[in-house]
């Protein structure tokens, strides 16, 4: 395998699978949305050898160019606003599924779709609805798809500690969606860059669906917690009702970068654990990053001790 697609390559996990691919001396394609503000991000990131493709996941023509002559895909599309015409629909949806088609259509031999656990087709939740309408889309247009259904990610610039220390920066106290006891198995994005790049490598992969967590489970507010303390910071911790938090989320949405969508909090609604059923990283033989490991790399350094 020597050139890769990658849709959604500037996004949080997709730039770092495009830097796990061209490490490995691939060729990788980076289509997105934006292309002159993809260069520039990827020229920061030192990777000029990356072309760009201007391909929009609801744009047929511009997906079929992107997808030419590439011997794998990967979509790591991700939309947690709906706007103007980016509705989850189109993108997780429908944008999937034209990705699984048009790679189908062009003889693409592997296609890799990065979903999320939890999605499920019957939710009620618009964002998780679309997830696993996605999955199922893609299943059934590329029979060979591997499905990988990541916990929450974390990492520099990540929206679960990243969120909870700019909070704790501003704020006297800090709103805890729910009880608190929502679980979660919160993994390590450059521990599920490498695991896609495996799955690319293994033709055994075809058509299976991984479950990548961290190596621990925690209760939300158990993060909480562990965030304060690797900033060195006291606040009070106030638990808020789902119906307020989503009240709040829909008005957090109206901001150029909302702190909290409603995405997320139907996401918080349930448990975001794997099942244990389905493969996960030790299978690709990964050893998970723990969050004690890696998050005081990034939260303490940004914000010290004060």
């Amino acid at each position: 395998m020597t050139m890769v697609s990658v849709f959604g390559g500037t996004g949080f996990l997709g730039r770092r699978l495009v830097q796990r691919l061209t490490a490995d001396g691939m060729t990788v394609r980076v289509a997105v949305r934006h292309a002159d503000r993809a260069r520039s991000a990827l020229r920061a990131a030192d990777l000029d050898r990356v072309m760009v493709f201007g391909a929009d996941v609801r744009d047929q023509a511009a997906v079929a160019t992107a997808v030419a002559g590439a011997d794998a895909v990967v979509d790591a599309v991700s939309a947690y606003v709906e706007t103007a015409g980016v509705t989850f629909e189109a993108v997780h949806e429908r944008g999937a599924e034209t990705l699984a088609r048009a790679a189908a259509a062009a003889g693409v031999a592997r296609f890799v779709l990065v979903s999320g656990i939890g999605a499920d087709p019957k939710s009620g939740s618009p964002y998780i609805r679309a997830r696993g309408r996605g999955e199922r889309a893609v299943q059934q247009a590329f029979p060979g798809a591997t499905i990988v259904r990541p916990s929450a990610m974390f990492g520099p610039g990540d929206a679960l500690f990243g969120t909870l220390a700019h909070l704790a920066r501003v704020l006297p106290l800090l709103p805890l969606i729910g009880d608190g006891h929502t679980r979660l198995q919160p993994v390590y994005v450059e521990d599920v860059a490498e695991a896609v790049a495996r799955i690319l490598a293994d033709p055994g992969a075809a058509g299976r669906t991984y479950e990548l967590g961290g190596p621990t489970v925690y209760r939300l507010r158990e993060l909480f917690n562990i965030a304060l303390r690797i900033m060195g910071r006291r606040r009070l911790i106030v638990p808020v009702p789902f119906a307020v938090a989503q009240v709040q989320a829909r008005l957090f949405e109206l901001l150029p970068n909302p702190p909290l969508t409603t995405g997320q909090v139907d996401l918080l609604k349930a448990d975001n654990v794997a099942s244990g059923t389905l493969p996960g990283l030790r299978e690709l033989n990964i050893e998970p990053k723990a969050v004690e490991e890696i998050v005081p790399t990034y939260l303490g350094r940004s914000l010290g001790g004060s």
